[in-house]
């Protein structure tokens, strides 16, 4: 099978490869996922600078990619939740850095495996995993729910957007930060947009005069103004800045978890979630995927199609 590599640790995606590799063993408990489409993450790129380095070994050639989205075309002994030809999905990562989803064929543990939206292309499911499982496990462990404000920074990226999404759909009103030329995707999906930047927090307070229940961190670098904005007793976390645990704060690391990734299937069939694909890239583009990820200042996602 045909598969992208990375040969080495670099923070260069030039150094990228495209090469022919033995079709992964299925063994018990998962299946072989023929891939349709694979979504690009910053972690891809990150965990190839050596950045998870002290959490994950490597394994090199390393075929990167968390997201994927396919068919079933093995099965391995004893899975019975699966059968050949079903369209699946799933974040797929693993406890080696190795067998990603940047491949034509990849095999996962059917305990992170869910089924395909059915309202969902190809290319929108294979963005929908790892980012939106950031954003339910986030959402979740802040308990937001129906009548409470949640501030959202970095609202208009890809984890900021399913969050706000996914907290409209519980009934929650939505602050979100982003770069004004944002601010009317923002309003789209429902949340109420300030800009970045000196005074952040006078303006979610001229929002919310009382402060907010709940702050989602999606890019870090923003505890002084959430501990600004929050009420007595609210509730906050963030991926991104470690520091928000010394003040009441939670880490959130998603796992794989296939339950989770069906929560999200079925909110997207409802119609309460969308994927924004921001573009698409053959397995020979991924270098430039990466390097646009690089930039930060995507909307929607990126998206490799075997």
């Amino acid at each position: 099978m045909r598969a992208v590599v990375y040969p080495e640790y670099s923070s260069d995606p030039a150094i990228l490869e495209v090469r022919e590799l033995p079709t992964p063993k299925v063994f018990p408990g998962s299946v072989l996922v023929e891939v349709r489409a694979a979504g690009v993450n910053p972690v891809d790129w990150k965990a190839m600078s050596g950045g998870l380095d002290a959490l994950i070994d490597a394994v090199f050639p390393v075929i990167p990619g968390w997201d994927v989205a396919g068919v079933v075309v093995g099965l391995g002994m004893d899975t019975p939740e699966f059968q050949l030809g079903d369209e699946v999905i799933a974040y797929a990562r693993k406890d080696v850095l190795r067998d990603g989803s940047f491949a034509e064929q990849m095999a996962i543990p059917v305990h992170m495996v869910a089924r395909k939206p059915a309202s969902l292309t190809w290319e929108q499911a294979a963005g929908l995993p790892l980012a939106g499982g950031t954003a339910l496990r986030t959402l979740d462990a802040l308990e937001v729910e129906a009548g409470q404000t949640l501030l959202v920074h970095a609202a208009a990226g890809g984890v900021g957007g399913f969050a706000v999404q996914i907290a409209r759909a519980r009934g929650a009103r939505v602050i979100g930060t982003a770069s004004e030329r944002n601010h009317a995707y923002l309003r789209e999906l429902g949340a109420e947009p300030v800009a970045y930047g000196e005074g952040l927090a006078d303006r979610v307070r001229e929002l919310a005069p009382d402060g907010v229940d709940a702050v989602a961190d999606f890019v870090g670098g923003q505890l002084e103004v959430t501990l600004a904005v929050l009420k007595p007793g609210g509730r906050h976390a963030s991926v991104a800045d470690w520091d928000v645990e010394a003040y009441g704060g939670r880490i959130i690391w998603v796992r794989p978890d296939g339950a989770q990734t069906a929560r999200l299937a079925a909110l997207a069939d409802e119609g309460r979630l969308r994927v924004e694909v921001a573009s698409t890239y053959g397995m020979d583009e991924v270098a430039e995927a990466f390097k646009v990820s690089q930039g930060g200042h995507t909307r929607g996602k990126l998206i490799v199609v075997p």
